[in-house]
């Protein structure tokens, strides 16, 4: 018989749990959202275990480089987007990055307002330090899925990424 999950009460006669709306399941059970925010976080989880503190790098600093590394010369906009952190984050980020020297900014030619931003050359060299594990991660992660399935998944992630992008714009 399977253990219930550390935290979580077990299944009381009729179905219902300690604490749950109306008797039934929390939503949690079926939930695909929470399933995927619970992906993240035991993704992420490694990370702050022992990246994040050996190289004082927050997680979304980490994510900022990652952009970086991808499309040098981006701004911050972009890489909000390109994340889904909010501005304040990404703010917050840069200017850790650009503290500790692993950020350059640089001036846009097209907009005085906006600044370009690439990883220097201490920023690169973390990259590709941290950059090997985290690959190695990703192929432990999907081992068991398959190519076919990787690119429907991916699929779907894109549809569910415009359809938050198109209702932030209608809410806008």
């Amino acid at each position: 018989m399977a253990r219930p999950e550390r935290g979580l009460q077990p299944r009381r006669p009729g179905g219902g749990r300690r604490g749950s709306r109306r008797g039934g399941p929390l939503p949690i059970d079926d939930s695909l959202f929470f399933k995927l925010v619970r992906v993240v976080n035991l993704t992420a989880r490694p990370f702050v275990e022992t990246l994040s503190r050996a190289h004082r790098l927050t997680l979304n600093e980490w994510r900022t480089m990652v952009v970086l590394a991808s499309h040098p010369g981006v701004a911050a906009t972009d890489i909000v987007e390109a994340t889904g952190l909010d501005k304040m984050s990404v703010s917050r980020a840069i200017a850790a990055l650009a503290r500790q020297g692993r950020l350059e900014k640089a001036a846009d030619p097209a907009d005085a307002r906006r600044a370009r931003l690439t990883l220097s050359t201490t920023g690169q060299a973390l990259y590709r330090r941290i950059g090997a594990s985290a690959a190695e991660r990703e192929a432990q992660l999907f081992a068991e899925v398959s190519a076919g399935e990787q690119a429907q998944m991916g699929q779907t992630l894109d549809r569910l990424i415009a359809a938050l992008r198109a209702s932030e714009a209608e809410e806008a």
